[in-house]
């Protein structure tokens, strides 16, 4: 992906410096592993497993960020930037609205959020209620060291991941896929979410169509490292990295295949009304 050099978003909140959170300490690889692959793709802090492993929890220390900590923060405002030129075209061209967008935070360890407690083990989720997205920078690092999904353009499928959800709030999407959850069984409600995840993937392959064509920045294999990852978090993939059997009835965001094809289905149509995983036959 070609992202040096180029325009930067303002809507940056970086709270990196300001420290504070839980640490792991005293559990083995691959433990660790599957407690992070529970919490990144589940939605659940982890933190309090983590400690019990026998990490620590600090706060209010200072945090030294190094060269590839602001190289991370630099591309994640460049990223956050393309998302802006391109969802303000879509809603312009396709919708005859407005975008308006997110502010991204970045922290390091742990932060507070109106939808609750991040950190680390939570991995980068959306907060509609700020209208703010959150990311730990390691996360990128976690993503092609344990998860295999390296490169640039994994790394900005995430970024992607989180905005779309946000185009959802702005939608009203959100707003009323977690409400309906709100009434549902468990299984039902797992569905449901799993329908606004892959959403997100669809939404996330015509941001990616858009960047290529309007802003030139895709390189060769970019869209191979994005479909990777989407492979990577699927949950049938992570519940067989910890050890389990896939359980479809417990998906929260859709399998490896899933994930694949919806964003692969964004990204050759780079039309919304193909992103309509809430009234599709298969997803």
């Amino acid at each position: 992906m070609k992202w040096q050099g180029r325009r930067r978003s303002r809507n940056i909140e970086d709270r990196r410096r300001a420290g504070g959170g839980a640490k792991a300490g005293g559990i083995g690889g691959v433990g660790l592993l599957v407690i992070l692959a529970i919490g990144y793709f589940a939605g659940i802090d982890v933190t309090p497993f983590l400690s019990q492993a026998g990490g620590g929890a600090s706060s209010g220390s200072n945090v030294t960020l190094g060269p590839e900590d602001e190289q991370a923060a630099e591309f994640v405002s460049v990223v956050l930037a393309d998302t802006e030129t391109v969802w303000t075209e879509i809603f312009r061209t396709q919708l005859g609205q407005q975008y308006r967008p997110p502010t991204l935070v970045l922290f390091s360890q742990s932060t507070r959020s109106p939808c609750g407690g991040a950190s680390g083990a939570t991995g980068p989720f959306y907060c509609p209620a700020d209208r703010k997205a959150y990311l730990d920078t390691d996360f990128f690092t976690t993503l092609s060291r344990r998860f295999g999904a390296g490169g640039d353009f994994a790394a900005a499928y995430v970024v992607a991941h989180e905005v779309a959800h946000h185009v959802q709030n702005e939608l009203g999407i959100l707003r009323d896929a977690n409400q309906a959850r709100q009434r549902m069984s468990e299984r039902d409600s797992n569905r449901v979410s799993v329908m606004i995840e892959l959403q997100a993937d669809c939404l996330s392959g015509i941001w990616a169509r858009y960047a290529e064509a309007r802003l030139g920045t895709l390189e060769r294999g970019d869209i191979a490292e994005a479909l990777n990852a989407a492979k990577q978090i699927g949950d049938d993939t992570l519940q067989r990295a910890s050890g389990q059997r896939p359980m479809p009835h417990t998906f929260t965001h859709g399998s490896a295949e899933q994930r694949q094809t919806w964003f692969a289905r964004g990204y050759e149509t780079a039309e919304l009304v193909q992103c309509d995983t809430f009234q599709a036959r298969n997803l």
